[in-house]
């Protein structure tokens, strides 16, 4: 049963449910003072521990409906169509063996007899579901059936699992029973094809389990290294979901620090190791304080039909963090400039983003949009100030003002410069970006969503 509710565990996490050592031990616990004829005793008992949130209490008992299936094979004729086989055989042949002539050579064959002295072939014929069913799991945990990955690999592991149940005798017998036209054969194959039937459901279910949550994983990430501008519309809503992940792990990461303090909450921890040399008398106190950093960032985006995808990204991604960067002035532009930072309070973010690629996109002129920020904010950057440009830096040949970069440069803390396009197309035709890469902190390339991941982390990291 451990090892059954590791695996449970491991599926758990798969469904992005957090769970720790600690709480994986929480969990051995509590099993082994629960009853384990409750199912629901079981399943409150795994879910107090395992379970932090109303959604992952969601996630888990899905998962632990379909990890504890309660239901056993069925060597039911029933089950197969009626175009199959012809379950008349089956009726003689069961009814020759309810009538313990299948000791009789006479009625049925050797190679039959041997097939039935098979623990396989016993539990067929009788029908034990609780046997069949524990060979079922035996077979598919010596096969690893739980690293399926993909819907192509179910008919591997399903002959897999069949050949580790023995299967391989049954259909030696059928083959050689084939060539001496026994008259037994046409119910063996039901037999097997009863077998087989449960087999493959069973793996489909596994599968089910097992990698809806990798194929998703592993479709996400294939889609954080595509470029953005290439992400098709059908992906475009797990793309925001992944945005919305990766934020919040970063949230999490930079949202809140403990410092110490001299007023605040009690550190309760420190102050009891100072006391213990002093026999447990708290002579010291230590305190913490929770502070929330609240750097300022100015956020120059480029609209043009060239990067607009990119912007919408990187947007949604800021704005996605706010509580860890609450003082964000957003400006957008393309032949003009201008602050937007109103319509993220008022709209949604994807509404605000529309509103600002309708008014804001055009032909792109980084020269007369510098002079626009000139006039409207440079005076508010000093030196706490970080300023993030995203543009492909391509200025149709006009000039690029790179004097007014060089004063935001010289006023801020930092000034870093986000170009989709590959390192190698910087400089090429109209592309101003080695001459502004000369007043600039930080350039990189950001063009996917692994890419915006780290410039995000990094940028948190250096306003600590």
């Amino acid at each position: 049963m451990h090892k059954n509710l590791v695996n449970f565990i491991s599926i758990l996490r798969s469904h992005d449910i957090r769970v720790s050592p600690a709480e994986t031990i929480d969990a051995l616990n509590a099993m082994s003072v629960l009853n384990f004829e409750k199912r629901s005793q079981i399943r409150d008992g795994l879910a107090m521990t395992l379970a932090k949130t109303k959604l992952e209490e969601k996630i888990f008992l899905k998962c632990f409906d379909r990890f504890f299936k309660s239901e056993l094979p069925n060597i039911n004729p029933d089950s197969l169509s009626k175009d199959t086989i012809s379950t008349q055989d089956l009726s003689n042949l069961i009814e020759k063996i309810n009538s313990n002539e299948i000791g009789n050579e006479t009625l049925m064959s050797q190679t039959f007899n041997d097939l039935a002295q098979t623990s396989l072939m016993k539990n067929l014929m009788r029908n034990n579901r609780t046997e069949l069913a524990l060979s079922l799991r035996r077979a598919a945990e010596e096969v690893s059936l739980s690293k399926i990955k993909l819907f192509t690999q179910k008919g591997l592991y399903t002959r897999k699992i069949l050949d580790s149940m023995g299967e391989e005798h049954i259909r030696n017998a059928i083959e050689i029973m084939e060539k001496s036209n026994d008259q037994s054969l046409n119910g063996i194959k039901i037999y097997r094809d009863m077998l087989r039937k449960e087999v493959k459901d069973f793996v489909e279910r596994e599968y089910m389990l097992q990698a809806e949550a990798r194929n998703k994983q592993l479709s996400d990430n294939i889609l954080v290294d595509v470029r953005l501008n290439n992400i098709e519309h059908y992906y475009l809503h797990r793309a925001n979901d992944l945005i919305t992940k990766m934020a919040s792990k970063l949230s999490k990461r930079y949202g809140k620090q403990i410092k110490r303090s001299k007023k605040g909450r009690i550190h309760m921890p420190r102050t009891l190791r100072e006391g213990v040399p002093h026999q447990g008398i708290l002579f010291k106190t230590h305190w913490k304080k929770k502070i929330r950093k609240k750097p300022q960032i100015f956020v120059i985006c480029d609209v043009s039909g060239s990067v607009a995808a990119y912007t919408k990204f990187f947007l949604i991604f800021l704005y996605t963090i706010q509580d860890v960067l609450p003082k964000v002035r957003s400006f957008a532009f393309s032949s003009h400039l201008g602050e937007v930072s109103s319509f993220f309070v008022e709209n949604s973010v994807e509404r605000a983003i529309e509103l600002v690629n309708w008014q804001y996109g055009g032909a792109t002129d980084y020269g007369g949009s510098f002079e626009d920020f000139k006039n409207l904010a440079i005076a508010d950057i000093d030196r706490r100030s970080t300023v993030l440009i995203l543009g492909d830096a391509r200025n149709n040949q006009g000039d690029p003002k790179l004097e007014i970069l060089r004063t935001i440069f010289e006023r801020s803390k930092q000034v870093i410069w986000l170009n989709p396009e590959p390192r190698r197309a910087w400089g090429t035709g109209d592309s101003e970006m080695k001459r502004y890469q000369t007043a600039c902190h930080i350039s990189m390339e950001c063009g996917n969503l692994r890419q915006l991941e780290r410039v995000v982390d990094r940028l948190l990291k250096s306003t600590q």
